[in-house]
């Protein structure tokens, strides 16, 4: 029987993609703190992340979007004007503080997922000092680890923190603290009332408006998904949930099923979308054409897989990867080309200079003219970000 889904050409996909991401706004408008709200609304979420080698995640994610976003801006919505809350999606994120009351059920999720997997990793003594850790910050006000954390610790590297910390933390996650701000990069916690608005803090939400809520918002950014996608942007609800929602709303002409075209030879992959997808995708104008640095963590490239079916971009960090096995590098940013990856680079901002070590070029992609100065356009554009003196380089152009 032929098929008679509607069909998502490749380039069409590619380019719904980068305008639900945000890659299609002009980069050069002047970017008010409204504007950035907005801007964090739209992506749903930026993920927060320590390394900083030019600079930290979030911070990126944000100016490949806007030339003229600065870092001060996010510290004023989420720490003076509290329009932002840090908490879990996949990873630890900035959210907009509306979407608070749906964590709610993030947090009654981890409260026994936590504590099965910390009895495990994490020292014991944490649930002990539960009520304490809680008291002693009623008393005394916003609190970091360093304050009041033991040397108690576990030896397991990375994530060796004392009972103090590991009690902080699932408080964090459950809900009875929040973060209200950052020290460099280290969490500065107080109890949830001192930090949510209490609008947000007292709104309660029914779990069917929950799941509704959390799989509808996360097909709207993706624009076409399978039920698994759903479930991953978030990370609130189970994939049963989310394909529980799909069948629902398909048989009740809420949504419809499509088939996007993949790149290459990669078979396409039947996804849902909502009934005014087609439309939207004719009034799509065509990607800036602008080559720009992302993030590793940037939303575009988060699910790798779904990255390498539309752009055959076949991305991994390395960081946890043994040096001598690295295919790339520690830390290795993405070119991104109008709608199109057609590189990596390795670039670090030390001593006043944004020094760029390694460049590689995707397969097909030669480093003509144009090519170079839009790299070096890009470059500067970011060194200026980060308040480097110079761009240097210590490779060979490929």
């Amino acid at each position: 029987m032929p098929n008679t889904l509607p069909i998502i050409s490749n380039q069409v996909a590619r380019r719904v993609f980068l305008e639900r991401h945000g890659l299609c706004a002009p980069p050069r408008r002047k970017l008010t703190d409204q504007g950035l709200l907005e801007m964090i609304r739209s992506l749903g979420f930026v993920q927060v992340d320590s390394i900083n080698t030019v600079a930290r995640a979030h911070h990126m994610i944000l100016f490949a979007r806007n030339q003229t976003y600065r870092p001060a801006q996010l510290t004023r919505l989420l720490e003076r004007e509290r329009a932002l809350f840090e908490h879990w999606t996949h990873d630890a994120s900035i959210i907009p503080v509306e979407y608070y009351p749906y964590w709610r059920y993030r947090f009654e999720r981890d409260r026994t997922m936590l504590l099965k997997r910390w009895r495990k990793a994490r020292h014991e003594g944490f649930e002990e000092i539960f009520d304490e850790i809680l008291a002693k910050i009623g008393r005394n006000g916003p609190t970091m680890a360093r304050d009041i954390g033991s040397q108690r610790k576990t030896g397991r590297g990375w994530w060796d923190w004392h009972p103090e910390k590991t009690a902080l933390e699932f408080h964090w996650r459950t809900g009875n603290l929040a973060i209200s701000g950052r020290d460099g990069f280290q969490k500065i916690y107080d109890l949830a009332e001192n930090v949510i608005p209490s609008r947000n803090l007292s709104e309660r939400v029914e779990e069917g408006a929950f799941v509704d809520w959390a799989c509808r918002s996360a097909l709207k950014r993706l624009g076409f998904a399978t039920s698994g996608e759903i479930a991953a942007f978030w990370d609130i609800v189970t994939p049963a949930e989310a394909s529980a929602w799909c069948e629902n709303a398909l048989g009740a002409g809420r949504l419809n099923e499509v088939l996007v075209e993949n790149c290459g030879d990669r078979r396409p992959t039947k996804s849902f979308a909502f009934p005014d997808l087609p439309l939207r995708c004719a009034e799509l104008s065509a990607p800036l054409d602008r080559l720009r640095v992302l993030s590793p963590f940037d939303p575009m490239i988060r699910d790798r897989k779904r990255c390498l079916r539309l752009f055959g971009f076949d991305y991994r960090i390395e960081i946890f990867v043994p040096a001598p096995k690295r295919q790339y590098g520690y830390y290795v940013f993405p070119l991104l080309e109008g709608d199109r990856f057609v590189g990596r680079i390795n670039m670090k901002h030390d001593s006043g200079a944004l020094s760029v070590s390694n460049l590689w070029l995707e397969d097909g992609m030669k480093l003509g003219k144009g090519r170079v100065a839009a790299l070096e356009a890009e470059l500067d554009r970011h060194r200026r970000f980060v308040d480097a003196d110079r761009v240097t380089f210590n490779c060979a152009f490929p």
